[in-house]
């Protein structure tokens, strides 16, 4: 697999010398590098693509998650914000954005894509723990306390979810029901 990226690379390195102008072409060529897992190369030739043509399909998105899996949460912002302007019902990049302000620490911005995300995939735990994290760090507890709720619905046995649902409580002055969490998470993992 590695052999055959090495040589998908050369080629559309090739072709992109030879047609410096074909956005699709340095979108491609981003594609192959980002299966490398070669993020800054890829972030190049994607910018490249961009500055060629804004409204290739994609391109703003495949940017964004390149930003995003080299930790560069609030560079990755605007290239997913751009892609859920295309396509307002992508929820890839409604889901990224949301992790993306969470990753930025702009937890404001992040609860309006992380909810309607978290809504829209239920069953995804790591979703609604990043869900519940920032509306527990927003000081939202209501939202914090229902969403760990869910997720315990679906995996009973996380002491550490007992834990965060005890801090919820607590710091919603709901001592009774805290320590009720942090012995359930005591049980759990003693």
């Amino acid at each position: 697999q590695q052999e055959k990226l090495a040589e998908a690379t050369k080629v559309w390195r090739a072709v992109t010398a030879q047609n410096p102008r074909d956005a699709a072409a340095f979108a491609s060529l981003g594609v192959v590098l980002s299966k490398q897992q070669k993020y800054e190369d890829a972030i190049v030739a994607y910018r490249k693509a961009l500055a060629l043509n804004p409204k290739l399909t994609g391109i703003q998105l495949n940017l964004g998650l390149a930003l995003f899996k080299l930790g560069k949460f609030k560079a990755a912002i605007a290239p997913f914000r751009a892609a859920l302007a295309g396509d307002p019902s992508n929820m890839q990049a409604r889901t990224l954005l949301g992790m993306s302000y969470y990753g930025a620490k702009q937890f404001a911005a992040a609860a309006k894509y992380l909810e309607t995300a978290a809504k829209a995939d239920p069953a995804n735990i790591e979703l609604q723990q990043i869900l519940a994290q920032n509306c527990l760090l927003m000081k939202n507890y209501p939202c914090a306390i229902d969403t760990f709720r869910h997720i315990l619905e679906m995996n009973p046995d996380s002491a550490a979810i007992h834990m965060l649902l005890g801090e919820a409580f607590d710091s919603s002055d709901r001592t009774l029901e805290a320590i009720s969490e942090f012995q359930a998470a005591a049980r759990v993992a003693p």
